[in-house]
């Protein structure tokens, strides 16, 4: 292909599907090289430069000046090397730019498997790109397809698509094609051997989600006058919530809840009915702990002089029930979100087995 064609096809690409043009030849670029390789038996000596200003295109190989030759790839003669270079003295590296005939020949069997390929690194990269910007942040996706059977769900992420398996789904909610839901994106690898393009890992359980939540709907947070200290988790059912601030006049907790419950009111409905706690963080551990219990009361906090990381809880004989929770959850979340081993016993003391998370 001549090197205006090969640019104007480049810059059509570039329009119809958006992906720049210096991202487009950095494609190409790998492609071609990938192709020449092969005649040097992929040995690393192969460059290739693309430069659409000026719309040339120059592929070379560098090799070796030296007194013997021991490889034909990568090693020239003296002799050989002052063709090119009338000066040259072993020890020298020689670059040898290949004819444009010579370039046509070797991928003349493969020209449109090369920009073809050119054209998905270039995808791949601005896929690798966009979701590397939104890396442990949310995004909204579009439902395409829902497995019937496993109950995995397509989704569409701009033009990429990803897989929300039913694990990472909230356990209440039914997907349907065609819906929109905000997805945290936990992380972003690299293509396995097989796999077309970079690969996000998307959740709807994972706690960041509802931290993200929060900083959209909550201005004090995005704005950093509140602080989200911690968080735990259990999706679908419950999430424990610390803030703080560091400024006296600001009602962390209160801020988040927002007036009349407005804001949190907004999250849960997002959540499918998810009930959030949201405490005030404190350093000291007691007060924390027995926050955390919170809607529970707590009569007393004892930090185990052994372990800094571990407090027995005294509650009113009334509020045990409250304080452990359903199936222990309450007192599940409070022992993840402070990171303390909790043991809970009543105020009379008459439970003979204490509750311990």
């Amino acid at each position: 292909m001549v090197n205006k064609e090969l640019f104007a096809a480049l810059r059509m690409l570039e329009r119809e599907k958006g992906i720049p043009l210096d991202t487009l030849c950095e494609g190409i670029q790998k492609a071609l090289i990938t192709a020449v390789k092969r005649e040097y038996n992929n040995k690393d000596i192969v460059f290739c430069e693309l430069d659409p200003k000026e719309e040339t295109m120059r592929v070379f190989v560098r090799k070796n000046v030296v007194s013997e030759v021991l490889d034909p790839d990568a090693d020239l003669t003296v002799e050989q090397a002052q063709k090119y270079k009338p000066t040259a003295i072993v020890g020298d590296i020689i670059e040898i730019e290949l004819e444009t005939k010579d370039v046509s020949r070797i991928t003349a069997d493969k020209g449109k498997h090369v920009i073809r390929q050119g054209i998905r690194e270039a995808e791949h990269g601005r896929l690798r790109e966009e979701f590397e910007s939104h890396n442990q942040e949310i995004v909204t996706a579009r439902v395409s397809r829902v497995d019937p059977e496993s109950k995995d769900a397509v989704v569409e992420i701009g033009k990429a698509q990803e897989t929300l398996f039913r694990s990472e789904q909230i356990p209440n909610e039914t997907l349907v094609p065609g819906m929109l839901i905000k997805v945290y994106i936990v992380g972003v690898s690299d293509p396995k051997e097989g796999r077309r393009g970079p690969k996000a890992t998307i959740s709807r359980t994972h706690p960041g989600l509802v931290k993200r939540l929060f900083e959209s709907e909550v201005p004090e947070i995005y704005d950093g006058t509140v602080e989200i200290k911690s968080i735990s988790r259990e999706a679908g059912s419950r999430t424990k919530m610390a803030v703080y601030s560091a400024d006296e006049n600001v009602d962390a907790v209160g801020a988040c809840i927002g007036p009349r419950g407005a804001r949190v009111g907004k999250i849960v409905d997002m959540l499918y009915g998810e009930k959030i706690d949201i405490v005030k963080y404190s350093d000291n551990l007691a007060e924390f702990v027995a926050a955390a219990l919170a809607p529970a009361d707590v009569v007393s906090v004892t930090i185990e002089e052994e372990s800094e990381k571990a407090c027995k809880v005294i509650v009113p004989d009334l509020q045990l029930s409250l304080a452990i929770g359903n199936k222990g959850q309450n007192a599940r979340l409070a022992a993840k979100l402070t990171g303390c081993k909790i043991d809970i016993k009543p105020e009379s003391g008459k439970i003979e087995s204490p509750i311990e998370l």
